[in-house]
């Protein structure tokens, strides 16, 4: 998985502490409160660290599943990763990374890899490509959302939406970790959870609605600086909701993430 050939970033989301230690900047600040980190670039260096424990396997692994449990408020603190092999296998693996902050663990994700093979042959089936980000308008987020991470996104809306219904592309100029190499997929994954903020049913300011969870399938691997969303936001009558999304790049789409939400009233200012 190549590096991204894109124009030098202006800063990035995280810088390296140590071996295992990562430290936040200000654009991995999250969106709901002060003092957290966003869950999408937190899926970045998951990835990240993932694939540098995978370079020193023998196989050519396919990253076909990846569920991050989120395990409460991410903080925006120094962490540490690690990562295990959970099912060892010459053609299915399963593979455990674990971010931990001030002795408790924040995030897991468990990561199915499917060794690599051609099966163009039999390659069909996905949904039409959604149209080009050319054909799309610049939103702002943060007349909508707080946070570092926020700014740090480009998101164009494609047209047609509304409330619960959006497809849109993203990009971010900012890097994933501070002077060192990431492929695109690890970028990528960096900007998916962002799927529940570009489709809001009501304004953040009146509910809550935040993910306790992130799964994404892929069945190619993405390419490329953009990610495409065809994003549907469902909430339910007991206070459960459900972020789907359609994933894609520019030559088409790539896989689906879904999110399950936890949606609660805020109360008024006294």
């Amino acid at each position: 998985m190549a590096p991204d050939n894109e124009p030098p970033a202006v800063g990035t989301f995280y810088q390296r502490v140590g071996a295992d230690r990562f430290r936040p900047t200000e654009h991995a600040g999250g969106a709901w409160q002060p003092g957290e980190q966003h869950m999408a670039p937190v899926s970045g260096i998951l990835v990240h660290a993932i694939e540098r424990f995978l370079a020193r396997r023998p196989n050519e692994w396919q990253l076909s599943r990846i569920t991050y449990e989120i395990l409460g408020l991410i903080p925006a603190a120094d962490f540490d990763i690690t990562v295990e092999v959970v099912r060892p296998g010459r053609t299915i693996e399963l593979v455990e990374a674990t971010m931990v902050s001030a002795g408790r663990a924040c995030v897991r994700a468990r990561c199915w890899l499917l060794v690599r093979q051609d099966t163009t042959a039999v390659a069909g089936g996905e949904p039409a490509p959604l149209p080009g980000p050319e054909q799309a308008s610049r939103w702002i987020g943060s007349t909508i959302w707080s946070g570092g991470y926020i700014a740090a996104v480009q998101v164009h809306p494609l047209p047609g939406g509304q409330p619960g219904r959006t497809q849109a592309w993203l990009r971010t100029d900012i890097g994933l970790v501070e002077g060192e190499p990431v492929s695109e997929l690890a970028r990528y994954i960096g900007l998916v959870d962002t799927a529940n903020g570009i489709a809001v049913r009501t304004p953040p300011g009146e509910w809550m609605f935040p993910n306790v969870d992130l799964s994404i399938h892929l069945f190619r691997t993405p390419r490329g600086a953009w990610v495409g969303l065809d994003t549907t936001v469902i909430f339910g009558r007991d206070g459960v909701g459900l972020t789907t999304s359609w994933l894609h790049d520019l030559d088409g789409p790539v896989g689906r993430a879904e999110q399950i939400l936890t949606i609660r009233a805020i109360p008024p200012a006294p």
